[in-house]
């Protein structure tokens, strides 16, 4: 049991093979000479919007390296745009929306409809992607929370802390929980596509979700991942990733996911014992140790997948998206030690 079949009975809590699948967050890293080249001659977003080079970019991880799935190369904020609020990154880097919501009246002209349309080149790359894969690897969709792309969309790009979504939720609930509201229909229509598109599964990034306050925590963030989980097809396996400890997977546990995320600063097997299979759990490797060096990469590997022994619901991965300084030998003795692995 390999790629694909290993992944899909991993998503099942019904892996027995001994070793868990593994797949890296962010793949198409900037760790990697090839993808450099690329990005030379077309920008981030033309790469997103080019359905061929997005399923070039997608693709060149497992090129390099025996990975059993892969995540397609796209962006969160693929969702603003479609709504009216395009995005770019700075040239120190970070995120520039084209425009910030400052205003009830900036959020009604948001719209939510004709989702599909508007990303139709996202669902072409997950379509030429699928076709390239075969039965042999695992294809991953994803999108942001709509908590953490309301982030984003009011402060025009990214910011220390999100004071202003902070600000807004707070003084102004409703208009806030509308913009929320809009958000979690656009992103329904674009889960539901790629699930059409044949991905294995999805994963929501909450990427902001340790900046709600707790009394909050579900009103602003946790409530609508529940009512993206109940809308989409119910055969779509989701998994849910956030900045959250053990006792906080506690909330996030209630929107009813088939995975969780677990960042690298929680314990996984902590994470376990709360949490008993067929809830899958997926990491939590810290990225750093992706620009150490080969014998440390294996040792810090070992204890995590021994700690997560016969577990038949644990996808292996990093804590976090994989960061430009990663090195490749690295990366190398990642898939390695897991292949070899048998508990």
């Amino acid at each position: 049991m390999i790629g694909r079949p290993l992944f899909q009975a991993t998503l099942k809590g019904e892996n027995h093979s001994g070793r868990p699948p593994l797949w890296v967050m962010r793949q198409a890293g900037r760790y990697l000479p090839e993808y450099r080249a690329l990005k030379e001659k077309y920008s981030f977003v033309e790469m997103v919007k080019t359905p061929e080079l997005a399923t070039e970019v997608t693709l060149q991880p497992l090129k390099r390296f025996d990975l059993d799935a892969a995540i397609v190369f796209s962006d969160i904020l693929v969702i603003p745009e479609a709504m009216g609020q395009g995005y770019d990154f700075r040239p120190a880097g970070g995120i520039e929306m084209t425009s910030k919501l400052d205003d009830d009246a900036s959020i009604e002209r948001l719209t939510s409809s004709d989702i599909e349309e508007k990303l139709s080149y996202v669902s072409e790359t997950l379509k030429n992607l699928r076709q390239e894969l075969g039965e042999t690897q695992a294809l991953l969709g994803f999108c942001g929370s709509p908590w953490t792309l309301a982030c984003y969309m009011i402060e025009g790009g990214s910011a220390d802390g999100f004071p202003k979504a902070l600000a807004w939720a707070e003084k102004h609930p409703k208009s806030f929980d509308r913009l929320l509201e809009k958000i979690t229909q656009a992103l329904i229509d674009y889960l539901t596509m790629q699930a059409r598109c044949g991905v294995d599964a999805l994963q929501i990034f909450d990427s902001w979700h340790n900046l709600c306050p707790p009394e909050r925590i579900w009103d602003l963030s946790l409530k609508w991942i529940a009512r993206l989980i109940e809308q989409v097809p119910q055969n779509l396996p989701l998994i849910i990733y956030a900045n959250a400890p053990v006792a906080g997977l506690k909330e996030i546990v209630l929107t009813k996911p088939q995975a969780l995320g677990i960042h690298h600063r929680a314990n996984i097997a902590q994470a376990r014992n709360l949490f008993p299979a067929p809830l899958v759990l997926q990491g939590n490797l810290n990225p750093e140790v992706m620009e150490t060096d080969p014998k440390t990469v294996i040792s810090e590997t070992v204890k995590i997948l021994d700690s997560m022994k016969n577990d038949p619901a644990h996808i292996m991965n990093l804590g976090h998206g994989i960061r430009p300084g990663a090195k490749i030998e690295c990366m190398q003795a990642l898939v390695s030690t897991v292949k070899a692995y048998s508990g």
